[in-house]
């Protein structure tokens, strides 16, 4: 496959490098982390309809400059947005209804038996046996109804994104004909991507492949319209990037050769962290690990592709799990947990020296979280990457944590806590014995108090960006936690309403954006 990393690199320079927004990254700056599933509307999801819009507007309003999202990719098992089917594609449950319905592929009536949703949580299955047939029924209205102008535009989009939507519309189409079977267990020719066995499976599935496609299409129309409205309003979008891959994924099945994999297509070695703040066993991922030696010699094509692609998606880019570009840990296949594992060495200084080559600038954010070595504090420093702070983390020690916000230094960007994290309401009224004694030195009784002083000296400290997730603001518990790491069901569910962001939330968060220059 040719990889268009020049093409992607040009649009990116002239769509982001000349921006008013990219000048303003000096600046001090703070926003808020919120999902887009996590989003109020009545389609049982936060989609990308005027409910992000108005999230946009509410930003604004408060004096934020930075939106912080999840991965945006079509989600698996779990429904984990960083374990999705392609590292390109959209997720087509965000696609919003009302504005398919607005460009005439939906009636008002075939919106008009909603299910009754939860405002509080999502139901995946739920939502995803509503909407599939709907976008069903959209994508035989655009076959049936001719519209110019749309039409146009769905075949400039197939055009420009040729290099990776065909695969994956193959790839979706072929799962759900196998009955979900995982892409190394289909027929044999199509798993190794025989010429032939793609010809014939592509005209066999020839008509669910063009719904994916055009699925697709409404996801990006729909994306590009939300982040053109937030750079009117001067909001930055902060795009999250996982290190790795899912397995069952299209990317493996694509680029077999760029994984550590046998010679039936399972992986020898998978990815996780050795016991850590969040475990005892550590994280035991399972997604295969990148075969570096091969990478390089591919040139990083398909690392570079997927870096300019994501950059033309945001403004920013949060890489994950940023410390596996310069060693990871590698676990047999056969594990169970992530104890018995060792740290290999990649080759990301190759990679992103290569990727600054091509466009001077990096828009990166280094997820440099955990256990992290002088070896990856120097890959961070050596192409100036701001890395990341968290108020949580700084009561294991003393005064000298650096993730007191007393210690932290302009390159970073301070949170509360993250997506992993319990909401930093629901972490205080957790902590016992040492810790409890150093937060309440520290921030006073654990409580709503403690809370808001603690997103106050996130907001004062020296930190280039400050950011707190939407659950923080709200000062809500641990029944809003969104993620907690190494459970496997149950995460990803929670939303929020209008109701919950009173004017006191508003109030609050402006004060502070005006009083520390933010």
């Amino acid at each position: 496959m040719a990889w268009p990393y020049n093409e992607l690199c040009a649009k990116r320079q002239n769509t982001f490098l000349n921006s008013e927004i990219n000048s303003e990254m000096v600046e001090r700056n703070s926003g808020i982390l919120l999902h887009i599933t996590s989003l109020p509307g009545p389609e049982g999801i936060g989609t990308l309809g005027k409910e992000a819009f108005r999230f946009v507007d509410f930003l604004e309003q408060t004096g934020q400059k930075l939106w912080q999202i999840l991965p945006l990719g079509p989600v698996g098992y779990g429904s984990s947005p960083y374990q999705c089917y392609s590292a390109f594609a959209g997720n087509p449950l965000l696609i919003n209804l009302d504005l398919v319905s607005e460009c005439g592929l939906l009636s008002k009536k075939n919106l008009e038996n909603r299910p009754r949703f939860s405002s509080a949580e999502v139901d995946f299955q739920k939502v995803e046996e509503w909407k599939y047939p709907l976008l069903k029924q959209a994508f035989e209205n655009f076959q049936s109804k001719k519209n110019e102008a749309l039409e146009v535009e769905y075949h400039h989009f197939l055009k420009e994104h040729t290099w990776w939507l065909h695969d994956y519309a193959l790839f979706m189409s072929a799962r759900n004909h196998f009955n979900n079977l995982h892409w190394s267990d289909w027929e044999h020719d199509l798993k190794f991507r025989k010429k032939k066995a793609l010809q014939e499976y592509s005209e066999l599935l020839s008509v669910e492949i063009e719904f994916r496609k055009f699925k697709q299409f409404l996801f990006f129309k729909q994306w590009f319209g939300l982040k053109d409205y937030a750079r009117s309003k001067k909001v930055q979008i902060f795009g999250d990037m996982p290190l790795y891959v899912s397995g069952d994924s299209v990317d493996v099945w694509t680029n077999t050769d760029i994984f550590m994999l046998d010679e039936t297509f399972k992986p020898t070695h998978v990815g996780g962290v050795p016991p850590d703040y969040f475990s005892e066993t550590g994280q035991l991922w399972g997604n295969p690990l990148f075969d570096w030696g091969r990478l390089e010699e591919r040139e990083f094509d398909w690392w570079l592709a997927r870096l300019h692609f994501n950059l033309n998606l945001f403004d920013n880019v949060r890489i994950d799990h940023f410390r596996g570009l310069e060693s990871f840990w590698s676990v047999p296949a056969d594990e169970n947990t992530a104890i018995n594992g060792e740290w290999l060495p990649a080759k990301g200084y190759q990679l992103l020296k290569k990727f600054k080559e091509q466009v001077d600038y990096l828009p990166l954010i280094a997820e440099d979280l955990g256990v992290i070595t002088p070896e990856v504090e120097q890959l961070r420093n050596d192409f100036r990457l701001p890395g990341m702070k968290v108020l949580q983390f700084g009561f294991s020690s003393d005064a000298k944590s650096q993730h007191l916000p007393h210690n932290y230094r302009p390159r970073f960007v301070a949170y509360t806590g993250t997506h992993d994290n319990d909401t930093t309401l629901g972490w205080l009224h957790s902590l016992k014995g040492e810790e409890r004694k150093l937060v309440r030195r520290y921030l006073g009784r654990p409580g709503k108090r403690a809370l808001k002083k603690g997103i106050e000296w996130i907001w004062a400290s020296a930190a280039q960006s400050a950011v707190m997730p939407m659950q923080d603001l709200l000062g809500l518990g641990t029944h809003a936690r969104l993620n907690t790491p190494g459970v496997a069901n149950g995460n990803w569910k929670w939303r929020f309403s209008w109701r919950q962001l009173r004017v006191k939330h508003k109030t609050f968060l402006a004060e502070i954006t005006r009083k520390y220059n933010r």
